[in-house]
């Protein structure tokens, strides 16, 4: 399942494979072939490999210090990372607030903040949600009230991924109560050691602390951790949003969960049959691999539209929902492939340093893939709401 590429970019493809052959380090690259947890230091190791290698931000222009690679390359380097179960890059620097920063910061915060950035010294979160506003973010409560040269912001956000581990955090705060839900919104830079800010796990139903809720108790921010004007902040959210939209997709993974699935299947015996062979397996594997192509030829389609910098549009909704439901369906696939073996679940294993023997293994990170993706169709907003966006900007209804 493979387009036609040119002989410049298949010889890319060819060096970006022979880069993750030689660097990636080999304990990382097994503990995500076999779905265990990664730590904050292994992030940072393999972000640091592609640092010093100049490709840890793939999406950026070359006067920003990315490599300037255009859709095509982005795309053989996703595919090809995903094929060698290299992790992935931590979005919320490179590829959330950095494009933010780019648009709407002026020249000061982009001297100070992108080359931060490309080196890893920081680990960004993002504070978006609120246990009031979810899909509908504009509803968010938490308030920034000017004092001087700070802003002094109280209340609450909740489901920050990997906020942890974060030491910056992007945030949309409210600064005017009395204007319309969105032109009182400004987008706000918060160092997370500032007294005031606490940071609670949330368990998910996979058992992993991944996500948190951070409570902000009168923190206080410089002005000039501002991007944009005062009350810009919906404009800056809607630019972010789009952009990890088109992220969530998670086209390369999809097509290495495609290849496992087969696999599988492919041993997996039915009545003495291969899985499959069965016909009624069989239907749904064909059908995800021909959406999975639609797909591909629809995201390449974005990147190339967006190339000058500018926000991926609401295609980008189209990517998200398509994306992330074609991602739900491998991993229910993969689970009924295994049947009762699917079932049990081995936190020490995947969270921890358990070693299980080979074939349990492969196999426990199965039932707690399937659990976790059941948030794809939410975050980065809701699938409903991606549908609403696409009918009304899309077909105009």
């Amino acid at each position: 399942m493979n387009l036609d590429f040119t002989p410049e970019e298949q010889a890319f493809r060819r060096e970006v494979r022979e880069f993750l052959a030689a660097e990636l380090p080999d304990d990382i690259r097994e503990r995500v072939r076999l779905g265990r947890r990664l730590s904050a230091d292994d992030h940072l190791r393999w972000q640091n490999v592609l640092s010093r290698r100049g490709w840890l931000a793939a999406g950026w222009p070359c006067e920003h210090g990315g490599p300037g690679w255009g859709p095509v390359e982005r795309h053989i380097f996703d595919e090809e990372c995903a094929a060698a179960h290299a992790p992935t890059v931590v979005p919320f620097g490179v590829s959330m607030v950095a494009p933010v920063i780019m648009k709407f910061g002026s020249e000061a915060q982009q001297r100070h903040y992108l080359p931060r950035i490309l080196a890893n010294r920081d680990w960004w979160c993002q504070g978006y949600s609120e246990p009031g506003a979810g899909s509908d973010l504009a509803s968010l409560r938490t308030r920034a009230v000017r004092d001087g040269d700070d802003y002094v912001v109280s209340g609450q956000k909740t489901w920050t991924t990997l906020g942890q581990h974060a030491n910056m955090m992007f945030c949309l705060v409210r600064t005017d109560p009395e204007a319309r839900k969105q032109a009182g919104i400004s987008f706000l830079l918060i160092d997370m050691a500032s007294p005031g800010i606490s940071v609670r796990p949330i368990i998910t139903l996979d058992g992993a602390h991944e996500v948190n809720e951070v409570f902000l108790d009168e923190v206080r921010v410089p002005v000039a951790n501002r991007i944009g004007e005062e009350g810009q902040g919906w404009t800056c959210a809607k630019f972010l949003l789009t952009h990890e939209r088109t992220g969530i997709a998670g086209l390369g993974h999809a097509k290495q969960a495609l290849r496992h699935l087969k696999t599988l299947a492919g041993q997996i015996r039915h009545r003495g049959r291969p899985l499959l062979e069965l016909p009624s397996f069989r239907q749904r594997v064909v059908r995800a691999e021909l959406e999975l192509m639609a797909l591909e030829i629809t995201h390449l389609r974005v990147l190339a539209s967006a190339r000058g910098g500018d926000a991926p549009g609401a295609e980008s909704s189209l990517l998200k929902v398509r994306g992330s439901e074609l991602r739900q369906e491998l991993s229910e696939l993969t689970r009924r492939a295994l049947g009762p073996a699917a079932l049990p679940f081995f936190p020490d294993f995947l969270y921890g340093d358990v070693e299980l023997e080979p074939e349990r293994a492969e196999q426990a990170a199965i039932g707690a893939q399937y659990l976790n993706r059941r948030k794809l169709s939410i975050y980065g907003g809701s699938n409903e709401i991606q549908k609403s966006i696409v009918a009304k900007t899309l077909l105009g209804m």
